[in-house]
């Protein structure tokens, strides 16, 4: 054939993450450390099978089941149970039901699901983004037909949140303008805001009409379950609409399931209805319907009191061992003679931190060392173990 359609095709770039884990893959170094995904891994760097999901999936096989289709929007108990996980049993938002919830593809799919559907709604659609923030929050937003700008997040000069810039750039944007806020563990840096900074966050988002979108993958890493939604629980207060993308990708080990969902919360029950209904119309032109095992797991475990609890104690062993490896690793560049002081690293939250490695140094660590990590120098904490966090760092100590 001497011409194609295709001949117009340009070869798209490797995901940034994802290509880096293919490469670690085929790196034939027998020493090596995988930094770069973003997976919890047990202390003998295998991904874990929790109790929890363990003994529900048990409980799934053998009551046999057939694999039919799920509503287009989940599985009403398990959309119930995210209402409760995220707002708590007694809040206002769930007792009123003017909260619309469908079941997703991950918090991803949560992500573009609300994305096209504010596509449907707003005139000359504009986003902002932390700066930094999860790459993937501008490209879905920018498919969907986003315009997508930045707001001022983390001073790599003190490693700490620039919130007096952050609050000021919110103050001057236009109303409607849909603000993407990492609720908990914020992805790279692993720096949130306190309670009290996201009290004000809302109340410039109510004042100045602003359209919240939280994004929460990472409930139950930071200080607990109920402690990482404190955020989300504040907007709730307001009584303002805001959007809240989750996942249970980490919190259930469940990445290969696409498990999620969108939760839309409105001004009455009446309104979160005809939002429902469109939110299921965007879904029906999209993938159809969800997927049904992973989500028949998190809700036999969001509704059961006693699975309920051996979830939390599994996150809780998760979390701890997290905490645990920010502090070795901290203590192993300190014996290493770093000559920068890395003790920030335990002052932070969730599976990533904000290494402050530049992208040259990051480049030699993958050469030289067959340590992986993001090029803006994010490396995922809950990659570590006890058998490679003294090489890990012993290499950044190299490259400094």
């Amino acid at each position: 054939m001497s011409t194609s359609v295709f001949d117009v095709v340009e070869m798209a770039p490797d995901d940034p993450i994802l290509g880096l884990n293919e490469a670690f893959k085929t790196d034939p170094r027998k020493e090596k450390v995988n930094l770069s995904i973003g997976v919890y891994c047990t202390e003998e760097g295998k991904v874990p099978l929790l109790k929890v999901v363990e003994q529900t999936e048990k409980k799934l096989a053998e009551a046999g089941a057939p694999h039919t289709y799920l509503p287009i929007s989940g599985i009403p108990a398990f959309t119930s149970g995210v209402q409760k996980l995220i707002f708590g049993p007694d809040s206002e938002v769930v007792k009123t039901k003017r909260a619309a919830t469908v079941q997703s593809l991950g918090g991803t799919g949560a992500l573009k699901v609300g994305a096209d559907f504010l596509a449907t709604v707003l005139k000359n659609p504009e986003a902002v983004v932390s700066a930094p923030t999860w790459q993937n929050h501008v490209a879905i937003f920018e498919s969907a037909g986003f315009k997508v700008g930045s707001y001022p997040y983390y001073d790599k000069k003190t490693g700490e949140i620039d919130f007096p810039a952050m609050l000021e750039c919110l103050k001057g944007l236009k109303k409607d303008t849909v603000v993407i806020l990492h609720a908990c563990c914020h992805n790279p840096t692993g720096v949130d805001l306190t309670q009290e900074q996201w009290a004000q966050v809302v109340e410039v988002c109510r004042d100045k009409g602003l359209i919240p979108f939280l994004d929460i993958a990472y409930q139950g890493f930071g200080a607990g379950l109920n402690e990482d939604a404190g955020s989300i629980r504040q907007f709730a207060d307001s009584g303002i609409p805001f959007f809240v993308s989750n996942s249970f990708s980490k919190s259930f080990s469940l990445y290969g399931e696409r498990i999620g969902a969108l939760t839309v919360v409105c001004k009455s029950e009446e309104e979160a209805k005809r939002v429902n209904s469109k939110l299921k119309s965007v879904i029906r032109a999209n993938y159809s319907n969800p997927p049904a095992h992973g989500a028949k797991i998190v809700s036999a475990v969001l509704n059961d009191p006693v699975l309920l609890q051996q979830w939390h104690e599994d996150l809780k062993g998760m979390r701890e061992r997290i905490k645990e490896m920010r502090h070795l690793l901290a203590e192993a560049l300190k014996k290493e003679g770093a000559k920068v002081d890395f003790s920030f690293i335990e002052d932070q939250h969730g599976m990533f931190s904000f290494s402050r490695l530049t992208p040259e140094q990051v480049q030699r660590l993958k050469d030289e060392f067959g340590v992986y990590a993001v090029k803006s120098g994010r490396i995922c904490v809950a990659s570590l173990n006890k058998a490679n966090v003294a090489y890990t760092a012993k290499a950044i100590k190299e490259v400094l």
